[in-house]
């Protein structure tokens, strides 16, 4: 931070929003210059979230300038892109801890700082929480404005709706702000970004009706009953001047723009303008995602987050070279999808705004007939997935798996009830790193276990994640869920003939006495390489169904079992076996390892099983000590 605090006339005296306030609003351009700098030389060296975060500089800054934060609400949805937000709110001096173990979080929290209203790790969920506050402020006679920030693709999200739907009908004066940046993680599809694109309104119109309706807030003529009205009038002559209607306004929902959203003098005369008005508003800024960081703008989905990279030449610096390392899981799947839709007509990809994410762009740039980007909408994702496959085709529906905690209940509802032919895929299952407690895979076995008509599978490594794969697209298998964690796997050498595993079926790796080690999914691969002389190692693959056979071995044959899994404690698979040993009166004793029932904070996948007690020193010695 010492060298940027020599270039830098404006950031070292503000450390807070109140110090930016002080500044005269010709300054705010430089202060948004110096910030876009600042964020792109600490992300250089401590990798996160780019380009969401430099798209929205302008817009933070004159949030900050022209609403009382604190006790103003700003509500962040998709909290990548509030690293300008941190920085404006006395985090600076800490911004290079950010996403590092006990350092700053990669989104906002609200036990971090009284600046973050709300916990936004993942997306759509402002406009609700917003509402919830602008409620409670109108219920304790409080003079709080609230403004939601909802953009990077957020707004296709179901959950957005119901807010908008929820808002038009509950008494608030708050603010909605669309970042409408035509992004997500990828590029944003569907209606919603075509709706968006072509919405427009006439500025003169604006600024004419913006005059009337503080004229008439100050005559006492624009109480709630009129003021609906008068919308209600408004609407209709912006429709007919427009020549198109205006979604939002339907709602009752007052609407003002598209503007530009990289002009910040113009972007506080705005706010001031829209600030004190009654009643639900949204204003629409069209920005860019990357803005003001070349390589960031030319191609914002690799600029998403790009890890470490030369901040004058925009060179990314990969620390492992691609040939010598095994590939990501994550490609795995991806080169393997589309080796089965070569093969299987019926197969279909369906994923949640994340193609570059799962590695569902290789078959979607291949066969892009057969691929569909449905959104920000996980729920939405699955039932899509099982209306297919209830007309015969097979979906592959891909979705992280701390995500897929959205579609509960369209697994149980829609795929599980009906026993479809459908394979679920959880990407970045167990624990995921730096992006902390809101992203981790930690629950999806112990969720998805007790509901019927599942299979649930882990790979071991990349060749098992192959065979699971084709598996689950063999006929009459049912809904069929495969789970694998982020990152790379173990074996560089991995491609292998597609060949099916029976179902339900585990196997032994090693013989032993004494003391048995039954794990689930790839963390076992790093177990076997420490297992101690004369301890058995099972792989059991399936957490449903659970191989009865090899629980009945252990459970005769060892007085102790050590279970492994990259999941909660509680409700998986060492759950699992200690109620078969229950129920079929073993006597063994049975030490579990897993996440235990606390969220773990964001720092390295190696620093987050150290404090769970899931490295392989601690399982070391478990095993020697059980």
């Amino acid at each position: 931070m010492t060298e940027n605090n020599n270039t830098f006339k404006y950031l070292p005296n503000i450390n807070s929003p109140e110090d930016l306030r002080k500044l005269d609003v010709k300054e705010l351009p430089k202060v948004c210059e110096e910030l876009r700098h600042d964020i792109i030389h600490e992300l250089s060296v401590n990798p996160g979230h780019l380009a969401s975060s430099l798209g929205v500089v302008e817009l933070t800054v004159a949030l900050h300038y022209v609403f009382d934060t604190p006790y103003d609400r700003i509500v962040w949805d998709v909290g990548h892109q509030a690293y300008g937000h941190k920085i404006l709110t006395g985090r600076r001096d800490r911004f290079s801890t950010n996403r590092k173990l006990h350092g700053i979080r990669p989104f906002p929290f609200p036990t971090e700082s009284e600046y973050d209203t709300f916990c936004c790790g993942h997306t759509s969920n402002s406009i609700s929480a917003g509402l919830g506050m602008a409620v409670a402020a109108y219920l304790k006679g409080e003079n709080r404005h609230v403004v939601s920030v909802i953009g990077d693709g957020a707004m296709s999200g179901g959950l957005a709706f119901e807010g908008l739907n929820n808002t038009s009908s509950t008494p608030n004066n708050m603010l909605i702000i669309l970042n409408d940046n035509n992004m997500s993680i990828d590029n944003s599809v569907g209606g919603m970004r075509q709706y968006l694109l072509k919405l427009n309104t006439n500025a003169t119109y604006n600024r004419w009706r913006f005059r009337l309706a503080r004229r008439l807030e100050r005559w006492g003529i624009l109480n709630e009953k009129r003021r609906k009205g008068i919308i209600r009038l408004s609407n209709s002559v912006k429709s007919v001047l427009s020549r198109q209607q205006n979604m939002f306004e339907g709602l009752d929902i007052r609407y003002f723009g598209p503007f530009g959203g990289h002009d910040v003098v113009e972007l506080v005369r705005i706010l001031r303008a829209v600030k004190e008005m009654k009643g639900p508003k949204m204003l629409h800024l069209h920005t860019v995602k990357g803005k003001g960081y070349a390589p960031a703008e030319e191609n914002a989905v690799v600029w998403h987050a790009p890890g470490k990279f030369d901040e004058d030449t925009g060179e990314r610096l990969d620390s492992e070279p691609a040939k010598a390392c095994p590939p990501k899981f994550q490609d795995v799947f991806g080169e393997t999808l589309l080796e089965l839709a070569r093969l299987n007509p019926r197969i279909v990809g369906v994923t949640p705004a994340m193609p570059t994410g799962c590695s569902m762009n290789i078959m979607m740039e291949a066969m892009p007939d057969r691929t569909f980007d449905v959104g920000i909408a996980e729920g939405h994702a699955v039932t899509f997935s099982g209306g297919m496959a209830k007309d015969g085709l097979l979906p592959f529906c891909n979705i992280y798996s701390s995500f897929m905690q959205r579609a509960y209940d369209n697994i149980i509802h829609d795929a599980a009830i009906m026993r479809l032919n459908m394979v679920l895929c959880l990407d970045r299952a167990g624990l995921v790193g730096e992006d902390g407690p809101t992203h981790h895979g930690a629950f999806d076995l112990a969720f998805l276990r007790p509901i019927p008509n599942l299979t649930i599978a882990s790979p071991y490594d990349e060749t098992e994640l192959r065979r699971l794969m084709y598996t689950a697209q063999q006929p009459d298998m049912g809904t069929f869920v495969i789970r694998y964690p982020r990152g790379r796997g173990s074996r560089v050498d991995w491609r292998c003939p597609l060949e099916a595993v029976a179902v339900g079926k585990g196997r032994r790796l090693r013989d032993g006495k004494d003391v048995a080690v039954l794990t689930l999914g790839p963390i076992g691969a790093d177990v076997a390489r420490m297992l101690p002389e004369g301890v058995a190692h099972y792989d059991m693959r399936f957490l449903k169904p659970i191989d009865e056979d090899i629980l009945h071995e252990v459970g005769r044959r060892f007085p102790r079992v050590l279970t492994v899994e990259d999941g909660v404690v509680s409700g998986g698979l060492g759950s699992a076996v200690l109620e078969f040993m229950s129920d079929h009166g073993y006597a063994c004793k049975v030490e579990r390892v897993g996440i235990p029932d606390t969220f773990v904070e964001h720092g390295t996948v190696a620093e987050q099983r150290k404090i769970c007690h899931m490295d392989m020193d601690a399982i070391r010695n478990m095993i020697l000590n059980i």
